[in-house]
């Protein structure tokens, strides 16, 4: 397995690094003459009408708890199966405007076994992203795809790898 997350990593990594360092330079001009032409035409009207037309009425909160009742489980079953403090569990589950940390949201996945395109869409309600640029997102990114849940196997690709592990203390 280990093997086959190299070949993964070799695959996206340095093509999206070298990709990103030419586009980034190419667009960092036009972005400024863009953004300031954007800016003397919006008002604030015209966004608050874009945020109430295009915001989404699924909070992280309603997400995650929708998809443990789909899989039949008890709020215990998830918060100890990855080692969440039940008290941080209590806060998601009470209060829907809590924004978790994006380690906290994948410890989630992991307990919930989601697929690639489920945690996807977990961590953006609550507005992160798996990147194909850094090691530790595309290594995240292979377990869900591969279906490797238990944690201290994650831990061990990330170690191998010098990325920060999940659940260590800072």
């Amino acid at each position: 397995m280990k093997d086959k997350l190299r070949e993964y990593l070799d695959l996206y990594l340095k093509p999206q690094l070298n990709a990103y360092m030419g586009a980034s330079m190419a667009m960092e001009s036009k972005s400024c003459n863009r953004m300031s032409m954007v800016m003397d035409e919006c008002s604030e009207e015209d966004i608050s009408n874009f945020i109430k037309k295009n915001k989404e009425e699924d909070t992280f909160q309603s997400k995650l708890l929708k998809m443990i009742d789909e899989r039949n489980l008890k709020d215990s079953d998830v918060y100890n199966k990855v080692n969440i403090d039940r008290r941080l569990f209590s806060k998601i589950r009470s209060n829907k405007n809590y924004h978790p940390s994006k380690e906290t949201i994948i410890l989630l996945g992991l307990s919930l076994e989601l697929s690639e395109k489920e945690i996807e869409e977990l961590l953006e309600s609550a507005s992160y992203s798996l990147p194909m640029n850094t090691e530790f997102d595309l290594i995240i990114r292979f377990c869900f795809k591969e279906k490797i849940y238990d944690l201290f196997q994650v831990n061990e690709f990330l170690e191998d790898y010098n990325c920060k592990i999940l659940g260590e203390k800072e």
